[in-house]
């Protein structure tokens, strides 16, 4: 029998759905929230919706619906301006962010976060061995998340952005203590044009110890994607 690490965060279960919002405009994005419902609680708003313009309107027009908001900007500059952005977002009323970077940034954004919570990037799921090797990092993967997992819950930050695959991994060294938020989640066989790399499916994210998972393309792209969405509401709570 395989470990299993299930989440026991009082996280209701309905919240542990990020739909990522990975289209190119603001009026897009409302019509896909009008679209899915209730099917979706909680959203992603990256870097494509920000260069679009009218980004923190449009976080407030997702606030004003109830919906909860995790801003994916990754974060990475001197230690004071990523401190003075995440004062702003928390001020905002958002509820996750990203940030990178080494210790004193993450001490800065922690600092700063207010009832925001922090998530420090580990490796990013479009990256594998041989892009690590480009980049120059030439410990293995999964020592690189530990090694990012570790920094982050000794400084203060709330929680990572992990692949699935290491998740289990940072669960048996660090128990529960950090928020593990899991993109590249597919509830379906991985197209050909993919470009995340390291995924997994629902239920093995969630048996991993993810608390949340982020899907975008598997329901932004569905024939009917509140149909799409309700089944991955379904996968989630036949684990939970």
């Amino acid at each position: 029998m395989t470990d299993s690490f299930i989440s026991n965060k009082p996280i209701p279960v309905r919240e542990r759905l990020i739909m990522a919002l990975d289209v190119p405009s603001i009026p897009e994005a409302q019509a896909l929230v009008e679209e899915l419902g209730d099917s979706v609680v909680f959203y992603k708003v990256g870097m494509e919706l920000f260069m679009s313009g009218d980004y923190f309107a449009f976080i407030e027009w997702l606030k004003q619906r109830n919906k909860k908001v995790f801003v994916d900007l990754k974060f990475f500059d001197i230690p004071a301006t990523v401190g003075r952005a995440i004062r702003a977002l928390s001020l905002k009323g958002v509820d996750l962010a990203t940030i990178h970077g080494n210790d004193s940034i993450m001490e800065a954004a922690a600092k700063e976060k207010g009832n925001l919570k922090v998530l420090a990037v580990t490796a990013l799921t479009s990256l594998d061995r041989g892009d690590l090797d480009d980049l120059g990092f030439q410990c293995d993967i999964k020592e690189l998340v530990l090694s990012r997992a570790k920094r982050a819950l000794q400084i203060g930050c709330d929680g990572i952005v992990s692949s699935g695959l290491e998740v289990a991994m940072i669960r048996k060294e660090l128990d529960n203590r950090l928020l593990v938020i899991t993109p590249g989640v597919r509830p379906v066989d991985n197209r050909e044009d993919d470009d995340q790399k390291r995924v997994v499916s629902v239920e093995q994210a969630f048996q991993n110890g993810a608390d949340y998972i982020v899907v975008g393309r598997p329901i932004r792209d569905a024939a009917n994607r509140k149909e799409m969405a309700e089944k991955i509401q379904a996968q989630i709570l036949s684990v939970f």
